[in-house]
Parts: C-alpha cells; structure tokens; sequence
C-alpha cells in the first residue's frame, strides 16, 4: 500500500522586477520538486481515522488537556516508541497512547508520530479519537482506555494489489498471520514477526506478517487482541489481497509480500533505486526547461505583465524600491565581509537560516542572514520578512538594513547588536550576572512595546509567531529589539484569525495554536508570558522538568507558588537584593496573565505595556495556565494527583524533555 501524496502548498504569487530574482525562485522550486519526487515514498500512509460521537463538555478546556497529553506521550515516544499519559480531572480528563510499531527506526517512529499528531487534532471537539497510521498508533479519549483490546472501533484494511492467484499463498499467508499472532503475547514487546514460503509460489515469493500488542496491555489482553485480528485480516483480506492490516483498539497485525518489517539493505531495493534516479532526472530536466521557458516568456511578456502582476502581493515593488535604493547589497561585498561566512562569525542558527557578523569597507557592523534553499517555503521566507519588516520600524525591532538577491543564495542585512541575543546571557550561570533588575524590566516593558506596535501601532498588523529569548536581541545597553521575522504573518483589518501551519517552537507556542492552527495575537501573547516568567526565574521553560529538585515543570511551579502566596521563593536569585517584592510579583503577575491557558483571558499587548507601567494598581487574578501537569523523573508519585503516567512495567526510565523548533506542519 502506497502512502497518498500530500496536497500541494499553495504558490506565492511573486512577481519580481529583476531576472535574477526570478532564476532564484525558480531554483528554489525546482530543488524542490527533485526532493519531493526523490522521497514521494516516505511519507507514512494514514491507514484509518476514528473520531468519537460524543463532543467534550468544555472544548477549551480539554483542548488544553489534550494538548498537555500528547505532549507527554511525546517525550516517551521519542525515548522508547511507545507512551501513554493522562491530564486533567473530572470533564477535563484526557487520557492518551501512542506507539510504534518495533519496526520502525528512532527517527521514522518520530515522523510517524509527528504524522500522527498533526493528524489527529481534525477530530476534536470530539472527546476522543485514534489513528492508524503505516507504522504507529495515537489514541486519545476522556476515559481511560489503555488496557482495552478490543472495541466496536476495531477494523481492518487491505490493499488494492492482487495477491498470487494461488491457493498455496493463500493458505501459507493465513498459517503465517496464526503463527505471529500466536506468538507475539510471549515475545518481548509484545512483538514478533517472520516469514514463509510456499512450495507452489513463484521461486523466490514468500509472505510476511507481524503481530505487535501496546505496552500497556497484559499478555492475556495481547493474546485476546491478536486473535481478534488475525480473524478479521485472514477472513476479510484474503485469499485476495497481497497486504492487509488487522486494527484493533489494543495491537495491529500485519502481512504483506513486501518484507516491510526489514531494514533496507544497501544495494538492494533496485526498483525503488532505480525509479528515484528517474524520477529525480526527469524532474530536473523538466526543471531546466521551466526555467529557459519561463525565462523567455518572461523577457517576451514583461512589458505587458508589469503593470499586471509585480504588486499583487506588493513583493514587485518592494524588490524594486530595495535595487533602486541603498538597501540592495551586493552578493560578493557581503561574502567579504563575513569572511566566506566563516564560523567563527556565526552567531545563531534558525529553521530558515544562519546568521553571520560581517564588517563593511567602511568599518559598519552588520548581521549577514543566510537563507536555506532547500525547501519550498524559501520563497515565502525570503520575501515575506523582507516586506514585512521593510514595512515597520520602531525602537525595539531589530533594524532591516537591505538585502542581496543577485548572488546564489539570498542574503538579508540586519543591524548588528553587539550583545546578541537574550537566551546567551538569561541561561548562562555566569553571563546572566549582566542582567541586573533594572536591565531585565527595561527588557520585559521593550519586548512589550515591540509587541504592542506590530499587533496594533504598525500601518500593518503582524504576528510575530516565533517569541522566545533567542529572538529577542540586545545593543550594546542591553536594551531589547525583536528580531527574525521568518515566521511572521500579516493579517488584514477586517480577519478574526489566520488558518496556516504549525510554526514556532514548543514551549512558547499558545495550546489552542497547536491544537487548532488558527493564529491571532494571542498566540503571541502567550509565548511573552513564557519569556517573561522565564526572564523573571532565569529558568528556561522546556528544560524545567529536568532541571528541578522537585520534578515539575516551570508552569507547575509557578502556579504551585502562586497559589501558595510564595512567588518569592522562585525569583531568580541573583534579583533577590534588587528589587522590590511589590515590583517582582508584579512582573510575575503580567507574565501569568499573559501565559492563561484561555486565550480570551490573556490582555492585549497595549493593556501589558500599560500594566507595566502602572505602579501599584491592583491587577486582575490570573487563571491556570496550561501544561502544569506535567511532572519530571524527580517528582514523587500521587496516586490523587491530576495527572499520571501510564508505563509498563519494562519501560520506568525517565523521559527526557527536549526543546523542539518546528515550521511548516499543515495543522489543518
């Protein structure tokens, strides 16, 4: 079975006045294309959806549950392949589990998984929902599911190819699929897969079959699984089929004439080598020819298209007004002038990108941003930040000096900042001395303004879509400017919200984000709050867990203190003697405001700056932020407690948390 391809992302309608701007974006879609056809085969097939009837009593509130626990089978899926968690209380409860099959590499079980994860939030508000997907499992629900082995959910699927019109498969197929699901509730895992030749086969055939039960079941749960399953493929695929996928709530069994449960050999796979050699040839000649005839149209057509199409999407004339001006840079000055891009003058590296500090002829200091040209959205990169941030200036974002597009990568020119950014001194034991009390509020009332002036004070609105330290950017006085805007998006006066895909990293990004994919201001809102409470602290949000004697993670612990009337007790050290009490939970009050798992409750960013600014005016009691149930390898178990892991008893070790940076996942 073929996993189906992807709808294409829709084009960007740039139009820009100059041939070389041209060629470059249509080598970028060109290097594309060859990517795409050479690993059309990757993608994991979706095998079957299932979605609940019933919808959750409170949709917001379980968004924020769900999202808690797929967070949590994450870490345990990345670590070991299989993972099962709950959230919440009462209505609020979501109980959830995911595996891959043992099959599968590290790496493939995080893609399937990710495939997974992205798929299964189309089901809510339903209050639960499981997905099959070629290789791996994810199923959440309200009530606790995880030792089920069966369900009326249960199914199957089978192949359109035609099995060997003979009986000996048929029969060699259905003694193979008996023999590993008989196996497997004995086998380590729960998994066990062989195969099996028949004497009337063609030379060489044979069948292969798998059988594999979740962790959280017993052996008596997995044998009652894997009977169920084995009945259903063996009476509903064959002897018709040549594979068929036996789904049940508990295990998956599986048989194929592709030995799909063996690694790849090298020098095998002929066929598939020989079809991604011509698919990749055949693509870059059709490549190679788009660009000549594209090119020629082009220069044939221009006189006619100008007027038409360069400012569509205003991309024609801001490209035009940066070659005309001083903003445009030449390739080769700014090659010089990073030294080749050497690393030693790397300063950071981003999912679009690296940047570079580079010194001009005439001794200015400038930041070279290195943009990738392999992927498709490079061009909606590359032209989205420089329109956007060509559009807005304002004291604390970082300042766009110009751009080059003439050479053989695009290259966008920033102000230099001689401090570089937040995240090397905030979490650095020994740097973060530099950032006194007074430094640190001028960073958390800047970083506001900033905010503030693109969601409401800009002649365009923009979401960010990517706040966290390492975005924000500090001079020479430490003062905050707000800086790449690879991920931003603009929104016109009269929209609610932006439908677009997953973008930003995990930590900082809102839950009704990552559930719905819908973005609004609020999402930046959200990830301020985690950047202020993180500025406050000097801990950093994702490596909380691990890092704390009490196991929990940095929302937890914040909201454990609060509750408590000792916010104090978590204010970074370094402060204590600085600042004022009133002064310090004041900053944590905004940053908890801001962090509220509801995104109706969270201020705008003008109300923040205001709030800042206030003195002793009381400020409104902020409600419980999402993600604090999420709890370390140091926290002591409660068998009362909201939530809980839900582990076999081969699978005790900790699970690690790990930041993740993410951009373009089609959420919906």
């Amino acid at each position: 079975m073929q996993p189906r391809p992807g709808r294409p992302r829709g084009r960007h309608s740039l139009r820009p006045a100059a041939a070389d701007v041209l060629r470059c974006v249509v080598l970028a879609g060109a290097i594309a294309v060859v990517a795409a056809g050479a690993n059309a085969d990757a993608a994991p097939a979706i095998l079957d959806t299932v979605c609940g009837s019933k919808q959750a009593a409170d949709p917001e509130s379980f968004d924020v549950s769900f999202v808690n626990t797929l967070e949590l089978i994450y870490q345990n899926v990345t670590r070991s392949g299989f993972g099962a968690a709950s959230s919440g209380s009462g209505n609020f409860s979501v109980f959830g589990l995911g595996q891959c099959l043992a099959y599968l590499s590290p790496t493939d079980c995080q893609l399937c998984y990710a495939q997974s994860r992205v798929k299964l939030p189309h089901c809510l508000p339903a209050d639960g929902g499981r997905i099959y997907v070629d290789g791996c499992f994810l199923r959440y629900g309200a009530g606790n599911f995880t030792a089920a082995a069966t369900d009326a959910s249960d199914t199957f699927v089978c192949s359109n190819d035609t099995a060997p019109a003979t009986p000996a498969f048929a029969a060699a197929a259905a003694a193979l699929v008996r023999n590993v699901t008989a196996s497997a509730p004995g086998a380590r895992g729960y998994y066990y897969a062989r195969s099996a030749s028949a004497s009337a086969m063609p030379t060489g055939a044979r069948v292969y079959a798998a059988a594999q039960c979740w962790r959280s079941l017993n052996a008596t749960a997995c044998a009652a699984c894997t009977a169920s399953a084995r009945d259903r493929v063996v009476r509903q695929c064959l002897p018709g089929a040549a594979e068929g996928y036996g789904l049940n709530a508990g295990c998956v069994v599986r048989y194929s004439t592709q030995p799909f449960y063996l690694p790849a050999k090298a020098g095998g796979g002929g066929g598939s080598s020989t079809r991604h050699i011509i698919i990749i040839v055949f693509a870059s000649i059709l490549s190679a020819m788009a660009v000549i005839g594209i090119v020629f149209i082009w220069t044939r057509m221009r006189p006619r298209r100008d007027d038409l199409h360069d400012d569509m999407d205003g991309s024609g004339e801001i490209i035009r007004t940066i070659m005309l001006s001083q903003l445009g840079f030449r390739y080769e000055e700014l090659r010089k002038a990073t030294d080749d891009f050497n690393q030693i003058n790397k300063l950071g590296q981003g999912g679009y990108g690296s940047v570079y500090k580079g010194v001009l002829p005439d001794g200015r200091e400038i930041a070279v941003k290195r943009l990738y040209l392999n992927t498709r959205q490079w061009t909606d990169q590359f032209f989205n930040e420089v329109k956007l941030v060509s559009q807005v200036q304002h004291k604390n974002l970082v300042k766009l000096l110009g751009c080059s597009v003439e050479g053989p990568e695009s290259l966008l020119v920033y102000e230099y900042l001689c401090n570089t950014s937040l995240d090397h001194y905030l979490f650095d034991a020994f740097k973060k001395n530099a950032l006194d009390w007074e430094r640190r509020s001028e960073i958390v009332l800047g970083a506001a303004e900033g905010l503030s002036y693109l969601h409401s004070g800009s002649e365009v609105r923009i979401i960010h879509r990517d706040i966290k330290a390492s975005n924000v950017m500090l001079d020479e006085r430490f003062r905050p400017k707000i800086g790449d805007f690879g991920l931003a998006r603009n929104f016109m006066e009269d929209q609610t919200h932006l439908s677009t895909g997953l973008a930003g990293t995990f930590g900082y990004m809102a839950p009704e984000y990552i559930v719905h994919g819908q973005l609004t201001e609020k999402a930046d809102i959200y990830s301020y709050g985690v950047l202020v409470l993180e500025i406050v602290t000097g801990r950093k949000n994702h490596n909380s867990v691990a890092s704390s004697a009490e196991g929990l993670s940095l929302m937890s612990q914040l909201w454990k203190h609060y509750n408590a009337g000792t916010l104090m007790e978590i204010l970074d050290p370094n402060l204590r003697d600085q600042c004022s009490e009133a002064e310090a939970l004041k900053v944590f009050q905004v940053g908890l405001l801001c962090a509220q798992a509801s995104p109706n409750l969270r201020p705008p960013m003008w109300k923040v700056v205001e709030m800042l600014g206030s003195g002793d005016r009381v400020l409104p009691r902020p409600t419980e932020p999402p993600f604090i149930n999420v709890k370390g390898s140091n926290a002591k178990s409660e068998s009362s407690g909201s939530s809980m892991s839900l582990m076999s008893n081969s699978d005790k070790s900790p699970f690690s948390t790990n930041q993740l940076s993410v951009s373009g996942v089609q959420a919906r």
